[in-house]
C-alpha cells in the first residue's frame, strides 16, 4: 500500500506482456475436477480450480476486511459483523498487530481488547467465515507495519531467514497461531483460511539480477508457515501477492501456499483523494492482471484477490475521509467490482469494509486518527453511504448464484455480444448458465450507451431487446446480464435487467430483478409459464415469441410484481429500491449444531424477505409469528416480501406491530421511530482542571529515571551522526511524544543551537533554553527537519545549561519491500550542534517516553497509547487522577506562552437503552486551510488516546468516541494535552460533543470497556 503503489505499477508495467497472454491458450485447461485438495490435515475446507468449498458446499468466500484492534470496544464486534452479514457476505479478514501483542519482548498480553476470543464467538453468532491475517508483518497503515518497535534493535534483516531475526518472531507466532487454532472450523469456530505474512513480494531494487522479487528469503516464508502449523493451524493458506508474479503461488517450490492470491487498489492507496470524480488515475485491473494471469501462476486453485480496494486512506493535510469515500463510492464498486467478477473471481476481499481507528498512537506516519478510508461501513458504524447498499446487491446476488463458481472467462470483447465498441463484454461461460458482464469501454465515461445484447441460450442465440427499442448503460456503471439462470425450478432464459436474489418457498418463488433509473430491460421464461397478471399499476409488455415468454418493463420508482404460473413471482426494481431488501437467512435447523451455519444457497424455506429501510439484522420464525431484529432511523413501513409462514405476529426488537395483509401473503406494518432526547453536556460550561505539563523547564527539575543516551552504536539503517544514538528507538520508546534534555557547560563562544530532528511525515518539534523558547518547528508533510536556534544573549564561560526537545512521534515507517528496512527509520535526534562550539561531546543527552518504555505499566490500553509528555508520564490522563488541587482553567483560555498543558474534566451521560446513538468530539475553532494558530491536541477519554488533532494541517477535527470505551451510562474523564508551538500561546475554541445519529436499534448494548485506573506512579 502506501505511496509505493506508483512504483509497483511502473515495475509491474515492465513484467506485465509476459503474463498477460491469450485466454483461449489457457481456457482449455480450465475443465471440472473433482474437489478433493486440502491441506492433508483437515477435509473440511477443501478447493478446486473455481472455488473453495467448506463442508461440502461451494462458497464464494466474499469479504471485507475488519481489525478487531482498530475497535476496541469488543462488545460492538457483533454489529460490525451483522451488518457485514446483512450484505449477503460469507466472510471477515482480519490482521492481528504484533506490536500491540508483545510490546515487551517475550511476554505476550493478548487480554482485555487485545483478546480474540470474543472477535471469533461474535463471527460465529453472525454466520460469517474469518480468514485470518497474524503476519507477522501487516502493513495495514500501522505504526512499524505491526512490527514491535523493539525490532528496530535487532541485528538481523527483517522479513528474512536471519536466525536473529526468526527467534525474535518465534514467540508472536506460536502464541498468536495457538490462540487462532483454537478458533479453525476444526474445533468449531469460524476461521476456515490462514495468511501467513503479507505482501511478501517486492524487493526495494529491482533492478538486481533475478528482478523484482529476487530477494523474497523463501526459507523465512517456510518458517513462518511452519511456525503456524507447528502451533496447530490446519486450514488452508492463502497469499496475497503485493504485484501478481506467482509468488509463492502453488507448486512454487520451497514456501509455496495452499491457495494463490494477489492484491488490487486500481485507484492507488496512499494517493490523492482530492477531486474524486476524476477517474483518470492509478490502473485499472486489466493493465495489471487478468484471468489468464491467475492460470499462468496457479490454475489448480480458486481465483483469488485477497485484498481490492475497498477504501483510500488520507494523510495529514489531506481532504478527509468524506472525500476518500466519494472517491472509492458506489460507482467504483459497480465497475471495478465487476471487472473482477468477469474474471471469475471466487475468494475476494474489500479492503476495509469497516477501517475504525487509530486510536492510542497505532497508526503509520502518513495517516492521522481516523481510519474511516472511506470505507462502506463508516468509522462510528453508520450505514449512510451509497456504496453499502450497492455491495449489499453484489453480495446477496452471488449468495444465490452458485453456478457462477463453475464459468470459465472469455476475453472482452467489442461489437460481439453487442452493437458497439463502445461496450465491452466478457462472457462467463458454463455448462448451463452464462453471465456477461457489460461495461463502457471508456470506463471513465459519464455519457449514456444504447445498444442490444445477444446472448447465447438453450434456446440458441438471442438479440435482445426483442420488443423493441433498446437496452442503455447510463455512465459509470457495469451490469451482469445472465441467460439460463436457474430460478429453483424455473429457468431464467435471459435478462437484461440484475439479480438481487431469489428464494424458493413450499407453494412460491421469488425473483427480483432491478434496473438503474430511465432504463428498459426485458426477460424471458418458459412459455409454459404464460404471460404473467400483475399487481394494480404496473406497465409491461408480454410477447409468447416461439417457446418462450418475453417480458418487457420499465424501471419506475416503485416496486412492480408479476405473477406467473406456478407461484413464480417476479419483482421488478429501480436499484435504489432494491437498496431497502434484506434477504435474512433463518436460524439453521437444530440440532444441526454446526457454527457458522452453512451458506444454504439452494435450501427452500431457508430466509425471508423483508424491505425495511436502514438495516436488518436477523429472522427468525417461532408458530406463527415472525421476529425481526434491524434498526432503523425513520419511522419505516416494514413489508414481509417473503417468509416460510404467512406470519399472524411481527415482532421487530421485541415489540409487536401493527400489520396489514396484502395479496398474495404479503404482510405490511409501520415501525415507529421515536427519538429521544439526548442530552450532551456542554463542554465549555463545565469545570475543567489544569497543570502545567512542561515542569521540565521549571529550575531543578528531577529528570532521574531518564535513560542516558550512552549507546555508541545502534542497528538502525542510518548511520549515527553523533557520538551516541539519539534514536529513541534503541532506548525502548516506540510511540507518542519524545523530551530530550541535553546538559552544556559554556566557553562562552555559543551562539545558536542547530537541530535536525525525525518524527514522521507530520510530526513537530519545540526547543527550550532551559525555561526560554527558542522556536518550533510546526509540521509539514516532511518527516524530518533541520532549524538553527539562535541563543537570546551571549553566554559567560562556565554556566549551565539545559536544551529540552520535545519531539511528536508519529509512528515507525512501514516495512513494505520484502527486503526494506524502513520500519527502523529512526525517531528522535538525528543530529545537533552548538555554534561556536565544535565538541558535539559538550552536551550530554537524556530522553523519555512513555513510563517504562517497553516494560509499560498500563497492560490494558497496551504499549502504545501513552507518549512522553509529563502528565502521560504521571497518569494523569488515566480516571481517578488527582485534580481536585489544580487550577480551574478551561480549554478555551488555554496557554498564554508555548509549552503544553494538561486539561481534564469530568460528564455523565444517560443514553437510552434500545438506541445506537454514535457520539464524536469534535474540535472546530479554527480551519486547517486558514488556521492562524500552531497547536497540537491528544484526546482521551477514560484514559484511552482517541484523537490526535494537529491545527495546522489537519483534516480531521472530529473524532469517534465509541460505547464501551466512552461511558454512555455513567461518568467520563476527559482529558487533552495542548501543545503550543506559537510565542504566543494557543487556545482551543468551540469544543464539543456531537450526536453523529440516533437509531433505534436491535444492536446488543455493549459493555464498559474496563481500563487500569490511576494510581500514583511516582516518575518524574
Amino acid at each position: 500500500m502506501d505511496g509505493l503503489w506508483g512504483l509497483i505499477i511502473g515495475v509491474w508495467l515492465l513484467y506485465s506482456h509476459s503474463f498477460l497472454i491469450s485466454a483461449q491458450s489457457l481456457q482449455s485447461q480450465a475443465i471440472l475436477t473433482t474437489r478433493g485438495n486440502s491441506t492433508a490435515l483437515q477435509n473440511i475446507v477443501e478447493w478446486d480450480e473455481y472455488s473453495i468449498y467448506v463442508r461440502g458446499e461451494r462458497v464464494m468466500f466474499l469479504s471485507g476486511e475488519v481489525h478487531p484492534f482498530r475497535l476496541p470496544s469488543p462488545g460492538l464486534w457483533l454489529d460490525v459483523f451483522q451488518k457485514v452479514k446483512a450484505m449477503g457476505f460469507t466472510g471477515v479478514s482480519f490482521y492481528v498487530m504484533w506490536g500491540l501483542i508483545e510490546g515487551e519482548p517475550g511476554h505476550i498480553r493478548a487480554e482485555g481488547v487485545f483478546a480474540l476470543e470474543e472477535f471469533f464467538q461474535a463471527a460465529s453468532e453472525a454466520g460469517i467465515y474469518l480468514l485470518a491475517r497474524p503476519g507477522p508483518y501487516i502493513n495495514a497503515e500501522v505504526s512499524g507495519g505491526g512490527f514491535p518497535g523493539w525490532i528496530a534493535r535487532s541485528q538481523g534483516e527483517i522479513r528474512s531467514d536471519d536466525p536473529d531475526f526468526e527467534n525474535a518472531t518465534k514467540t508472536y507466532l506460536s502464541s498468536i497461531g495457538s490462540i487462532i487454532s483454537k478458533a479453525q472450523i476444526t474445533n468449531g469456530g469460524p476461521v476456515i483460511l490462514v495468511q501467513p505474512e503479507n505482501e511478501y513480494s517486492f524487493c526495494t531494487d529491482y533492478t538486481s539480477p533475478g528482478g523484482i522479487n529476487a530477494c523474497l528469503h523463501k526459507g523465512y516464508m517456510a518458517w513462518v508457515e511452519d511456525e503456524l502449523r507447528n502451533a496447530g493451524i490446519v486450514v488452508p493458506f492463502l497469499s496475497n501477492d503485493a504485484v501478481p508474479l506467482g509468488s509463492f503461488a502453488p507448486g512454487s517450490g520451497t514456501g509455496a501456499v495452499d491457495i494463490y492470491g494477489l492484491d488490487d487498489y486500481p485507484f492507488l492507496w496512499g494517493g490523492s483523494c482530492a477531486n474524486p470524480s476524476n477517474w483518470s488515475r492509478g490502473q485499472f485491473p486489466l493493465s495489471m492482471f487478468n484471468y489468464t494471469t491467475h492460470l499462468a501462476f496457479s490454475p489448480e486453485t480458486p481465483f483469488a484477490v485477497t485484498e481490492y480496494q475497498g477504501g483510500a486512506p488520507d494523510p495529514w493535510g489531506g481532504v478527509g475521509s468524506e472525500q476518500c469515500s466519494a472517491l472509492i463510492n458506489n460507482e467504483f464498486a459497480r465497475v471495478f467490482n465487476k471487472v473482477l467478477y468477469s474474471m471469475r473471481v471466487s475468494l475476494l476481499n474489500f479492503y476495509m469494509i469497516f477501517g475504525g481507528t487509530n486510536w492510542g498512537n497505532l497508526g503509520h506516519p502518513d495517516g492521522y486518527t481516523s481510519y474511516d478510508v472511506g470505507a462502506a461501513i463508516k468509522e462510528n458504524r453508520q450505514l449512510t453511504r451509497e456504496k453499502y447498499s450497492e455491495l449489499k446487491l453484489q453480495g446477496n446476488f452471488f449468495r444465490v448464484s452458485p453456478s457462477y463458481l463453475t464459468t470459465v472467462p472469455e476475453d472482452g470483447s467489442f461489437a460481439v455480444y453487442t452493437n458497439t465498441s463502445e461496450l465491452v463484454v466478457t462472457l462467463l461461460n458454463g455448462p448451463g448458465t452464462k453471465y456477461y458482464v457489460i461495461r463502457q469501454t471508456n470506463y471513465t465515461s459519464l455519457g449514456m450507451i444504447q445498444y442490444n445484447l445477444t446472448v447465447n441460450t438453450s434456446s440458441g442465440n438471442i438479440t435482445i431487446p426483442q420488443l423493441g427499442g433498446a437496452l442503455s448503460l447510463h455512465g459509470r456503471d457495469s451490469k451482469i446480464a445472465v441467460s439460463d439462470y436457474p430460478v429453483g425450478e424455473v429457468n431464467l432464459v435471459y435478462s437484461s435487467a440484475e439479480i438481487l436474489s431469489w428464494k424458493k418457498y413450499q407453494t412460491r418463488t421469488i425473483l427480483i430483478l432491478y434496473g438503474g433509473a430511465e432504463e428498459n430491460h426485458e426477460f424471458a421464461v418458459p412459455a409454459t409459464l404464460g404471460c404473467p397478471t400483475s399487481s394494480e399499476g404496473v406497465s409491461f409488455r408480454c410477447e409468447l415469441i416461439q417457446e418462450l415468454v418475453v417480458v418487457q418493463w420499465d424501471v419506475e420508482d416503485s416496486s412492480q410484481i408479476l405473477y406467473f404460473s406456478g407461484g413464480f413471482e417476479i419483482h421488478l426494481l429501480w436499484r435504489n429500491e432494491a437498496y431497502n431488501y434484506w434477504i435474512l437467512d433463518l436460524p439453521a435447523p437444530d440440532p444441526i449444531g454446526l457454527y457458522p451455519a452453512p451458506v444454504r444457497n439452494d435450501s427452500v424455506d431457508s430466509s425471508v424477505i423483508v424491505k425495511g429501510g436502514y438495516l436488518m439484522r436477523n429472522a427468525s420464525i417461532l408458530d406463527d409469528s415472525l421476529y425481526l431484529v434491524g434498526d432503523i432511523n425513520t419511522t419505516t413501513t416494514i413489508e414481509v416480501i417473503a417468509s416460510p409462514i404467512t406470519p399472524k405476529r411481527i415482532l421487530f426488537n421485541g415489540e409487536e406491530i401493527q400489520i396489514t395483509q396484502l395479496n398474495h401473503s404479503r404482510i405490511t406494518g409501520i415501525i415507529d421511530y421515536v427519538p429521544p432526547t439526548i442530552e450532551l453536556p456542554d463542554l465549555t460550561k463545565l469545570e475543567w482542571r489544569y497543570i502545567d505539563s512542561l515542569p521540565e523547564l521549571g529550575p531543578g527539575f528531577d529528570d532521574y529515571g531518564w535513560s542516558a543516551c550512552v549507546s555508541p552504536t545502534t542497528n538502525n539503517t542510518r548511520n549515527l551522526t553523533t557520538p551516541f544514538s539519539l534514536y529513541a528507538s534503541d532506548y525502548g520508546y516506540h510511540s507518542g511524544s519524545l523530551l530530550y534534555r541535553g546538559q552544556f557547560i559554556t566557553t562562552g563562544n555559543e551562539s545558536a543551537f542547530f537541530l535536525g530532528s525525525q518524527g514522521g511525515s507530520g510530526f513537530a518539534h519545540s526547543v527550550w533554553l532551559d525555561s526560554t523558547f527558542l522556536g518550533s518547528w510546526t509540521g509539514g508533510p516532511s518527516s524530518s527537519y533541520n532549524q538553527t536556534f539562535p541563543f537570546p544573549s551571549k553566554f559567560e564561560m562556565g554556566e549551565r545549561h539545559v536544551l529540552n526537545v520535545l519531539i511528536d512521534h508519529m509512528g515507525l515507517h512501514e516495512n513494505f519491500e520484502a527486503d526494506g528496512q524502513g520500519m527502523r527509520e529512526p525517531r528522535g535526534i538525528l543530529y545537533y550542534g552548538l555554534v561556536g562550539q565544535p565538541d558535539p561531546l559538550v552536551l550530554s543527552w537524556i530522553v523519555t517516553g512513555n513510563v517504562g518504555g517497553e516494560q509499560y505499566i498500563d497492560h490494558s490500553r497496551g504499549p502504545l497509547n501513552e507518549g512522553g509528555i509529563w502528565a502521560e508520564r504521571k497518569g494523569y490522563h488515566l480516571p481517578g487522577a488527582p485534580t481536585s488541587k489544580w487550577e480551574k482553567r478551561s480549554p478555551s483560555q488555554g496557554l498564554t506562552s508555548p509549552g503544553v498543558g494538561f486539561f481534564s474534566t469530568e460528564f455523565d451521560l444517560q443514553i437510552p437503552l434500545g438506541y445506537d446513538v454514535p457520539i464524536s468530539l469534535r474540535i472546530g475553532n479554527s480551519s486547517y486551510l486558514n488556521a492562524t494558530q500552531n497547536f497540537r491536541v491528544q484526546i482521551f477519554i477514560n484514559g484511552w488516546q482517541f484523537g490526535k488533532y494537529v491545527n495546522n494541517l489537519g483534516p480531521q477535527n472530529r473524532f469517534v468516541l465509541p460505547e464501551g470505551i466512552l461511558n454512555y451510562n455513567g461518568t467520563n474523564y476527559l482529558a487533552l494535552t495542548l501543545w503550543s508551538l506559537d510565542p504566543s500561546g494557543d487556545t482551543v475554541e468551540d469544543l464539543a460533543l456531537e450526536v453523529d445519529g440516533i437509531i433505534q436499534s436491535g444492536y446488543r448494548k455493549p459493555y464498559l470497556v474496563e481500563g487500569s485506573s490511576y494510581s500514583e506512579r511516582g516518575f518524574g
